[in-house]
């Protein structure tokens, strides 16, 4: 079976109403170039880690263009469709032609399934209906709170309520996975559980709850931090907690990044699986493997599991692929082996790693590991345990196979 996406365009924070207030893409600047894995090896810097981490798109595409482009896509698929997905950098439901554009894809009677929406662009609650009658069969929405109020202030969401009854109309006629980033004091405690309650009696598949990031190290490497001076942030310790507590009082499927899915024990079920780990190959050679400081006590647990004698090295940054040359910076050198693995989507340049790495004159090859060893919430969600688990055995089969063939 085969799937399609298709590309409205647009641009964070303008083409969805506005910035919502806790919008990871809030103070953007336009700072130097990352490096990645898609820069060549004479230069810092390409499309991707440049324009691309910062979401930095032209407007929506017109309609025609869509239609051009689907058209197009369709010719070129083989085999039978089974979803077609609206996605973009604006908000779908901020699209200037949203009817015409739903009318257009359910005519081709393909399930449709609408990535990421806030929901703040739909006035009127009959687009529930035009959804559901033009084959919408998934849809990814941002709720924040079941709040009316709370939508209206944090959101910047000019008819809260038109949008909670679209949200509501979709809950019972497509797999609806609700989001909602955590702000302590704000939408947390009792307005949480209200909105839980709220998810569930109307259906909702389930609810991902993002932890509120404030600082570089949580993951705003676009010189944006803070997004809100003086905001408190959970621990990821205690928003794991959370997440468990909520999940065990709710039938719906609750699950929270960095973590966690206590439904399938992931990230990193594979830790409860010994009949898993012993099917991994052994680790015979020593390499320096980097990552973020969330993951790096479960990857090591894996690796010692199968016969590493080398710790696992976190840098401050929480979360792995969004690692720069600055969390490099803060290593020491001499404590690391000659090969050096770093995760497979970090923002860093090959070259400039390397260099940066053998300072001290010690020559070390660096080498990108498997771009996943694991799925986050916002993946597992639609997943069975077993989907999980086989992504984890295919990552870390050949993260250690990386080890042995470039190790020391």
């Amino acid at each position: 079976m085969a799937q399609l996406t298709v590309d409205i365009g647009g641009r964070a924070g303008v083409d969805c109403r506005g910035f919502c207030e806790y919008c990871y893409f809030k103070h953007v600047k336009s700072t130097r170039a990352f490096g990645c894995r898609y820069c060549l090896p004479f230069k810092v810097g390409c499309d991707y880690c440049t324009r691309g981490v910062r979401e930095e798109y032209s407007g929506f595409k017109d309609l025609r263009t869509i239609a051009d482009e689907t058209l197009a896509a369709l010719n070129a698929k083989t085999g039978d469709l089974d979803r077609i997905t609206i996605s973009g950098g604006g908000d779908p439901s901020c699209y200037p032609q949203f009817t015409d554009l739903v009318e257009l894809l359910g005519s081709t009677e393909v399930p449709l399934h609408i990535g990421y929406t806030s929901g703040k662009g739909w006035d009127d609650p009959k687009t529930g209906d035009l959804l559901i009658d033009n084959g919408l069969s998934e849809c990814s929405f941002t709720v924040f709170a079941s709040d009316p109020a709370l939508r209206k202030k944090w959101m910047h969401d000019p008819t809260p309520e038109a949008s909670l009854a679209v949200l509501e109309r979709l809950c019972s006629g497509a797999d609806v996975y609700a989001a909602a980033v955590v702000m302590p004091g704000i939408n947390d405690g009792k307005v949480l559980e209200e909105t839980c309650t709220w998810l569930e009696e109307r259906g909702a598949k389930g609810l991902i709850l993002m932890r509120f990031a404030n600082t570089t190290e949580q993951g705003l490497i676009l010189e944006n931090a803070p997004i809100r001076k003086g905001q408190a942030v959970q621990t990821v310790d205690s928003f794991r907690d959370m997440v468990t507590d909520l999940a065990s009082r709710f039938k719906m499927k609750i699950s929270g990044t960095p973590l966690w899915d206590p439904e399938i024990g992931s990230p990193f079920a594979i830790l409860h699986e010994p009949a898993l780990l012993k099917k991994l190959p052994r680790v015979q050679h020593r390499a320096s493997v980097i990552t973020g400081s969330v993951a790096a006590p479960f990857i090591d647990e894996i690796l010692r599991s199968r016969g590493a004698r080398v710790p696992v090295i976190p840098v401050k940054k929480e979360i792995a692929c969004l690692i720069t040359m600055d969390d490099l910076e803060g290593l020491d050198p001499a404590s690391l082996e000659k090969t050096v693995i770093i995760p497979g989507r970090a923002f860093v340049h090959d070259v400039k790693t390397q260099e940066l790495l053998s300072r001290d004159g010690t020559a070390r090859e660096v080498i990108r590991g498997p771009d996943q060893l694991t799925a986050d919430a916002e993946t597992s969600m639609g997943m069975t345990r077993n989907e999980v688990l086989e992504i984890e055995m295919e990552g870390f089969s050949a993260l250690i196979q990386q080890i042995n063939l470039y190790g020391k």
